[in-house]
């Protein structure tokens, strides 16, 4: 695209700052292209931040056409922010990142009814294309009846108005599919597969996976490793194993542990692990003497539970670092290919696994 090559010269300092830029005559000229064409790309770059269109004067290189020294804005489109508790550090990470100082991030107000998250994420969404923001970080819905129609669309609205986008924690398709977006996370197959492995290795065979239906593309990813690490251990794989929990009835778990008989429980996160710990320990079952249950995310009230959660820690921080570098690196180089950025996350070791046992 001629924008994308203007704007490599523009980045690769072929301007200097308040430099003339040529006229779009010129620039017809030069590339041989229609005068429309022409001005779909002056106008991106002024969208990007590289020049200055002024009326009656001319277009100019702005003071630093360099993303990394030019002032942008940013939108957080992050519909469960208060619901999920990873995404609060990981915009902390952004805001602290040294690369963050000359730019700034528009925070949306979080919906505090579920029902109102689909609306809420289309509303904001329209608001960030009004303000030509520089980029959009988005983390999709999830949970409610229409959010792959709701995440679509709002894709859909931020590649017309040619907006660049990093997806923070999870991609808006089902594996194997992919979006066109780069993708800041950690890999969550992998941290399914740890959590299990580290079951398997204190004894346990019977191993159940509780999750939430309508659950992100993640959850998906961190039932593969569970299944991926039982199938390798020679352990049991059964449908009843698979704890499909709907919102306001975890109660139902117990009833389901009762038929399965497991001796453990893979969460496919901290707050699916706290939710279930309760309704165990209502119940009567002692954990882990009983049962022993680990989540995944390391959330920081993990370890304040009634007893401390094993779980495997997402680099919050360092994920919002890493995705404001991926939206700079994005923006300063539009024709790089599409990016899964996958973080190492660890193994946290606390009671509820029953490892000193």
């Amino acid at each position: 695209m001629l924008s994308d090559t203007l704007a490599k010269e523009l980045l690769d300092g072929q301007y200097d700052a308040g430099q003339k830029f040529p006229s779009e005559s010129a620039l017809v000229n030069r590339f041989g292209v229609s005068r429309v064409t022409v001005g779909h790309a002056v106008r991106e770059l002024q969208r990007r931040g590289l020049v200055d269109r002024r009326a009656g004067s001319g277009t100019y290189v702005r003071g630093s056409a360099r993303p990394e020294a030019t002032g942008l804005v940013f939108g957080l489109l992050i519909p469960n922010l208060g619901e999920t508790e990873i995404f609060e550090p990981i915009c902390r990470g952004m805001a602290s990142a040294p690369e963050a100082a000359n730019h700034a991030l528009l925070w949306g107000n979080a919906a505090q009814d579920p029902l109102e998250i689909e609306a809420q994420s289309w509303q904001l969404c329209r608001q960030y294309v009004a303000r030509r923001v520089s980029g959009v970080f988005f983390a999709p819905v999830e949970l409610t009846p229409g959010k792959d129609g709701a995440n679509r669309g709002i894709l859909s609205m931020l590649e017309q108005a040619a907006i660049p986008v990093v997806l923070l924690d999870r991609c808006v398709l089902p594996y194997p599919d992919r979006s066109a977006h780069d993708l800041v996370g950690i890999d969550n197959r992998r941290a399914g597969y740890a959590i299990t492995r580290h079951f398997l290795q204190l004894g346990c065979t019977r191993i159940m996976f509780a999750g939430y239906k309508g659950s992100a593309s993640t959850v998906e990813a961190r039932a593969a490793g569970y299944r991926e690490a039982l199938l390798g251990h020679d352990a049991a794989v059964e449908g009843d194993l698979i704890a499909v929990l709907k919102p306001g009835f975890e109660d139902e778990i117990e009833d389901a542990i009762r038929v399965a008989q497991p001796q453990a429980i893979v969460c496919a996160n901290d707050r699916t692990a706290g939710r279930v710990m309760h309704v165990l320990l209502k119940a009567g079952f002692k954990i882990p003497g009983d049962i022993r249950i680990a989540g995944i995310d390391d959330v920081a009230y993990a370890s304040l539970l009634p007893v401390p959660l094993t779980t495997v820690r997402q680099p919050c921080n360092d994920i919002g670092e890493v995705a404001l570098a991926a939206m700079l690196e994005r923006i300063a180089h539009p024709e790089m290919p599409v990016r899964d950025i996958l973080l190492n996350a660890r193994l946290v070791v606390r009671q509820s696994c029953g490892a000193g046992r």
